[in-house]
């Protein structure tokens, strides 16, 4: 069922739900999922809140991450997640799939009507990963909360910096400090949540996530502290992103190498 067969009130009720899942110090865990299929499985396990992540959806389709999808694909995709799950789901729609703000808020006004009440936006450039002017930044962002309140005001933006990501880019305060410059005028903007993938140091993080104005999301690696330690950091949401596609389609291969072995043998 999508939003636009669902009673405005339900996608309403949900997206307040999403949105009060977002608690300092108490973080919550999503296994992104890339299709129907996966994320009925991870609202199955008890997941309270299904999102997706750009590159296993991107996988999954053949193609690369950075908005090589059509975006025609990346909404069928969204409508049939949103009809599979009861739960509120949230879609990386990476850099708002708009090559001006007109385009993101178009983009944001698609998605909502498949049945989202949340997405991922980032503030790098498709292309070639380079930051995006925060002006530039925060137009696009405006335009994606017009959209929004348009069609459903609590609709749930998280924004992701991708400050941490730039290849060369030492850890350290100063890069925490421009991730706050960043933060600071997204929440102006009309921004509920900042992502923050790449950052592991458990310092910075604590320092990102007590300045924040908006609650702190971490994307969960190899080199990630614990659950119980972001949760003493004051993170708020935690994301698994590439990571469960990754893992699946190396149990299947797993899988296929054994079966194929004894199929020769």
């Amino acid at each position: 069922m999508t939003l636009a067969s669902t009673p405005r009130s339900t996608a309403a009720a949900k997206a307040d739900t999403f949105h009060a899942l977002h608690v300092r110090g108490r973080p919550f865990v999503l296994l992104n999922a890339w299709d129907a299929g996966s994320a009925a499985a991870v609202a199955a396990g008890g997941a309270p809140a299904v999102a997706t992540g750009s590159w296993s959806v991107a996988a999954a389709h053949g193609v690369a991450d950075g908005e090589q999808l059509p975006l025609d694909l990346v909404i069928d995709n969204a409508r049939r997640i949103a009809s599979a799950v009861t739960v509120p789901v949230s879609i990386d729609l990476e850099s708002g799939y708009g090559a001006d703000p007109a385009g993101v808020a178009a983009t944001i006004t698609r998605v909502i009507a498949a049945g989202a009440i949340g997405c991922n936006l980032e503030d790098s450039e498709p292309v070639d990963g380079s930051l995006r002017d925060i002006a530039v930044q925060v137009a696009r962002i405006r335009a994606a909360r017009a959209a929004a309140a348009a069609a459903l005001p609590r609709f749930f933006i998280n924004l992701r910096t991708d400050v941490f990501f730039r290849k060369g880019v030492a850890h350290d305060v100063a890069a925490v400090e421009l991730a706050l410059e960043r933060a600071r005028a997204y929440a102006d903007a009309g921004v509920d949540g900042l992502f923050v993938p790449g950052l592991a140091d458990p310092a910075l993080i604590e320092r990102l996530a007590t300045a924040s104005p908006l609650p702190l999301n971490i994307m969960a690696t190899s080199a990630t502290p614990p659950l119980d330690v972001l949760a003493r950091c004051g993170v708020a949401r935690v994301s698994h992103g590439p990571g469960p596609y990754a893992q699946v389609m190396q149990a299947l291969q797993a899988q296929a190498r054994e079966v194929y072995a004894a199929t020769s043998a």
